[in-house]
């Protein structure tokens, strides 16, 4: 009898869930490694202070104010060179026309003595493969008639000088091309430090900018703080002056002393009162447009470029530069500035202004900003001039 079919059903079979658990827990406890060590790697770096920003950025703004002077510098030498190498190529285009022209005449005589059916020892030397070599035969010279021998002399005169002329001219070529590739690396330089303070300042949160606001005011209001102090140091001190002016000539009346002729310095004194109300009526009519470096206006001036325009609106020329302004004129103390005056500042003499009295000046301050009034105490003061 066959065996019956069980009817019993079959177990199903159930996986344990142990090595899921298992291998769960490593992943997190390696997922948790990991970032301990990534966190230990590379810690994030503390973000700067805002006054560190501060000091930042302006010490960008004053390598920016350089690389601008230096730029400058290259251009005017840029320009002087490339019309020295135009005059010198006008001047080698002149003695080629000379040169020229000997040879024609040099020409003219070989042709004569062709068709009298002779060559003239000018002819030979014109013709010949090494003319110097030639000159050295002593007896060229007398076998030439006079006409001929002066007709040789101008052509061997004009050859060298045009000869000396083009090497003057390669030699400057030179320098122009040295010249404009460091005027190419000043504004690379230029834009170079500009982009880093705008880079660093595009970074602040909206607080930060308020905060590095704040720090602004003040240090102007420090700055103003200062100008008002000097400008009555000055106010005490022309007093003073006018006060003994005043008792001088009260003495001088008393002791019969007509003054006449005695007033030397009120002619000079005028003029540069002039001058410098010329350079500040020039300077005011600036105030508003923006500071691009390397501009001498008349739509926008960097900090050099407003002065030498302010000074040259007074009939009076100054060089481009700070390095160079600061040379000029007489040297003045900061208690003894007067209108017009050119303050500079920092120790690389980077940047300068237009003293307008009370502590003040008119200046080009920086990228961004435009020409304003603001106090000399704003920046390091280096020391002053008057131009005129």
């Amino acid at each position: 009898m066959p065996a019956l079919a069980s009817h019993r059903k079959p177990r199903t079979r159930v996986r344990s869930t142990t090595p899921a658990v298992g291998l769960t827990t490593a992943a997190l406890a390696g997922v948790t490694l990991l970032s301990t060590q990534s966190a230990t790697a590379a810690p994030a770096s503390p973000r700067p202070s805002i006054e560190d920003v501060q000091k930042k950025v302006d010490d960008l703004y004053r390598q920016a104010g350089t690389a601008t002077q230096q730029y400058n510098q290259a251009k005017e030498a840029s320009a002087a060179q490339r019309g020295k190498v135009d005059a010198l190529l006008d001047d080698v285009a002149k003695r080629a026309d000379k040169l020229n022209d000997a040879r024609r005449t040099l020409g003219n005589y070989a042709a004569a003595q062709y068709r009298t059916g002779s060559i003239a020892p000018s002819a030979t030397f014109f013709l010949a493969d090494d003319p110097q070599a030639y000159f050295d035969q002593n007896q060229l010279m007398g076998r030439m008639a006079g006409r001929q021998q002066k007709a040789v002399t101008d052509f061997r005169t004009q050859q060298a000088a045009a000869s000396k002329k083009r090497a003057e001219a390669a030699k400057s070529l030179e320098t122009l091309t040295e010249s404009q590739a460091t005027l190419r690396t000043s504004k690379e330089n230029v834009q170079k430090k500009l982009g880093e303070a705008r880079a660093m300042l595009s970074k602040l949160t909206a607080e930060e900018k308020a905060r590095l606001a704040a720090l602004e005011r003040k240090k102007e209001a420090e700055a103003k703080r200062k100008a008002e102090e000097l400008a009555r140091q000055q106010a005490a001190a022309k007093a003073e002056a006018d006060r003994r002016a005043e008792e001088a000539a009260k003495q001088a009346g008393s002791g019969g002393d007509t003054g006449t002729g005695t007033d030397t310095g009120t002619g000079s004194d005028s003029s540069a009162t002039t001058k410098a109300d010329k350079v500040l009526a020039f300077a005011r009519a600036q105030i508003g447009k923006p500071y691009v470096w390397g501009a001498t206006g008349p739509s926008s001036y960097d900090c050099s470029g407003l002065t030498q325009a302010a000074w040259k609106a007074a009939g009076v020329d100054i060089p481009r530069t700070t390095w160079d302004q600061v040379e000029i004129g007489t040297r003045i103390a900061t208690a003894d500035l007067q209108p017009g005056d050119l303050v500079f500042f920092y120790d690389d003499i980077s940047h300068v202004g237009i003293y307008k009295g009370d502590g003040m000046m008119i200046h080009a301050p920086k990228p961004g900003a435009n020409v304003r009034e603001e106090s000399i105490y704003y920046m390091p003061i280096y020391g002053s001039v008057r131009p005129a």
